[in-house]
């Protein structure tokens, strides 16, 4: 009897532990679906656009909808690439903008995030508050005083009016102090004692280390230059200095739209910020993997 009754207090531990076992993997699986389904909600309007982009025109509204066409034809990017609305310059002028005014915008950024983390000055909080705030004002009310200082400086209607505002992040700033803020300031420390200068630690330690932060930052303002489209439309009157937001007007006639045209432009838009952020992505990954190992 003893041992029975041993042997049933070891049994339920064991029972215990598996229906706890197995209710956890059974939410693991459930918020996984969840998870997957949301995954596929998000992919399928682009799905849709790359299929459109290989249909005829007939196809577009053919309901249920046919995803995979019958005959895909490539017309359309050929039409794309070719003709007198050539999407070449388009293509160029962004790819133009959106390096420069990436490039601008990290180092920017990161030298004032190093300011405002690592150079301690009286003020510095409330200055980066002050600047901080900025954030809250509506960028569309900057246009007409933007439009009068182009003017007045003489970059109206040229890519300098995209690049130079884009070279401000105040969201860049404050994600690179925020990591800025976690190296410990004993490296920092040390570098000085050793007889280095702000710039020798910021170039050789603090940008090393941010890594993962700047290559996130580098592909947000890639994104948002690539798709800046309100800045674009009010900055630039000259055709040849269209960026790709602005040659998808090329498809709107006057009594019709072009989808099939569009969504081939679209999907070829696509494939600069796929690369940006594969590119990226290597970054991140090494430095979330040296940080582990360091850890």
């Amino acid at each position: 009897m003893q041992t029975n009754t041993h042997t049933q207090r070891i049994k339920q531990p064991t029972v215990r532990l598996r229906a706890k076992r197995a209710r956890l993997s059974v939410r693991k699986w459930f918020f996984t679906a969840i998870m997957l389904s949301l995954g596929i909600l998000t992919v399928l309007p682009f799905f849709w656009m790359v299929s459109t982009s290989f249909k005829t025109p007939t196809e577009v509204f053919v309901y249920p909808i046919q995803w995979i066409p019958d005959q895909p034809v490539l017309e359309h990017h050929i039409r794309v690439w070719t003709g007198e609305n050539s999407f070449v310059k388009y293509y160029y002028n962004s790819l133009k903008i959106s390096i420069i005014g990436t490039i601008g915008a990290v180092l920017l950024a990161a030298l004032a995030a190093y300011g405002f983390s690592k150079m301690e000055f009286r003020g510095s909080k409330a200055m980066f508050m002050v600047y901080l705030s900025m954030m809250m004002i509506p960028p569309q009310i900057l246009f007409v005083p933007k439009f009068i200082m182009f003017n007045w400086m003489g970059i109206y209607n040229t890519h300098w009016a995209l690049i130079l505002p884009g070279m401000i992040t105040i969201f860049g700033v404050f994600l690179l102090r925020q990591f800025f803020m976690r190296i410990p300031h004993e490296i920092t420390e040390s570098a000085f004692i050793d007889g280095a200068g702000h710039f020798r630690i910021f170039g050789q330690i603090m940008v090393p280390l941010a890594k993962p932060a700047i290559a996130t930052l580098a592909i947000l303002d890639f994104s948002w230059h690539w798709n800046n489209y309100e800045d674009a439309l009010i900055f630039l009157i000259s055709e040849e200095l269209y960026t790709v937001p602005l040659g998808m007007q090329n498809f709107v006639m006057e009594f019709n739209v072009d989808y099939n045209g569009m969504m081939a432009a679209a999907t070829a838009g696509l494939v600069p910020m796929i690369i940006v952020f594969l590119i990226g992505q290597r970054f991140i990954i090494e430095g979330i993997s040296s940080s582990a190992v360091k850890g």
